[in-house]
């Protein structure tokens, strides 16, 4: 199973590993909060935590 982990644009921390239902849930309860937040693979986070480039995607 797939696991995915949550970067928090605020503070930019990544969070502990999840499934998908629940990374899905918290990202809503952040987005009610009014905290940007992104959902990534376990191994992005990792890459991400190893290096800290995290680029803020750009949807045009």
């Amino acid at each position: 199973m797939e696991r995915y982990v949550i970067i928090r644009s605020d503070n930019k921390s990544i969070s502990e590993p999840m499934d998908r239902q629940k990374a899905i849930s918290t990202v809503k309860d952040y987005d009610k909060q009014g905290i940007s937040s992104y959902i990534v693979s376990e191994d992005e986070g990792n890459r991400i935590a190893k290096d800290g480039n995290f680029y803020t995607p750009k949807w045009e």
